[in-house]
């Protein structure tokens, strides 16, 4: 019964994802390409909104699903590992034509070939959480 509510919540994302195209490899590839300003606005409108969220969650101390206080931890400001992970990030994000939200609103969409994706996906963020203790951060 818990897990309802979160199933929801990831079929409204889905919806919402696909109503804007955002799950579109055209409109991706489009963007690689600087050729619309379709997906820079999604993503534009979506950092706006994080950052409407996390001051409305600091501001009125709003708690997690459990009762905790949700905390912010400052990050070191370290160029190099931004750049690193942005690019590794978004050259995945190229050659496979969809982010980690996209990639499973396209297999719920019924594109079975983004399971791939999504099964190289969970491989490097398992290598990833092996190795990190090895990473520069």
């Amino acid at each position: 019964m818990k897990l309802i509510k979160f199933l929801l919540v990831g079929i409204v994302f889905g919806i919402v994802m696909t109503k804007s195209e955002a799950v579109s490899w055209f409109r991706i590839q489009e963007m690689f390409r600087f050729q619309a300003f379709h997906m820079y606005g999604i993503i534009g409108t979506a950092v706006i909104l994080g950052v409407i969220g996390v001051a409305l969650i600091k501001k009125f101390k709003i708690r997690d699903f459990h009762g905790n206080p949700i905390l912010f931890h400052p990050k070191d400001k370290s160029i190099i590992r931004y750049l690193v992970g942005g690019s590794i990030f978004g050259l995945g994000w190229a050659l496979s034509g969809a982010c980690p939200g996209p990639m499973v609103v396209n297999i719920g969409y019924g594109y079975l070939s983004m399971a791939i994706v999504f099964f190289f996906a969970l491989v490097g963020t398992y290598l990833y959480g092996y190795f990190k203790e090895k990473l520069p951060h």
